[in-house]
């Protein structure tokens, strides 16, 4: 009860939820289909954008994190890891801020081979950084937005 009282103080997050859950559906959706498909709206494949953002873009970032990082708890779907990535993305994308979003692998407690994906923006994390520690990079994406 408390967590939700804090959410509703921030109102910006609150008005960024319904366009999260939407993204996270419209994600979940895109990645039932074979990822060659997909991946070429990811970006630029084994690039990298800027690790410093722009001082104006940082609320917005942090205002997608949270709204995304909410929305994924409520979902009645399977928000995983590659679908809260893919929604940060395309969220930031639509405001104009890069990202890059990560595919890494590691072994489990068992020694099986497990996969994660996570996104960044700047500095920032979007996704997935909770647990990203351990995973080896194996892909990257460089959503690099150009000025018009």
């Amino acid at each position: 009860m408390r967590r939700f009282r804090l959410l509703l103080n921030d109102r910006a997050v609150v008005a960024l939820l319904p366009e999260a859950l939407w993204r996270l559906f419209l994600a979940r959706i895109r990645l039932l289909f074979p990822f060659d498909k997909t991946a070429p709206q990811l970006g630029a494949q084994s690039q990298e954008t800027a690790e410093v953002s722009k001082a104006a873009d940082a609320p917005k970032i942090r205002q997608i994190t949270r709204a995304i990082r909410v929305g994924s708890k409520v979902t009645p779907w399977k928000s995983t890891c590659m679908v809260r990535a893919v929604a940060g993305l395309k969220m930031l994308e639509k405001r104009g801020i890069d990202s890059t979003l990560y595919m890494g692998v590691a072994k489990d407690k068992q020694g099986r081979m497990i996969a994660h994906a996570w996104l960044r923006s700047g500095s920032y994390y979007v996704s997935g950084d909770d647990v990203m520690k351990g995973f080896v990079v194996v892909e990257k994406f460089a959503k690099v937005i150009q000025a018009e």
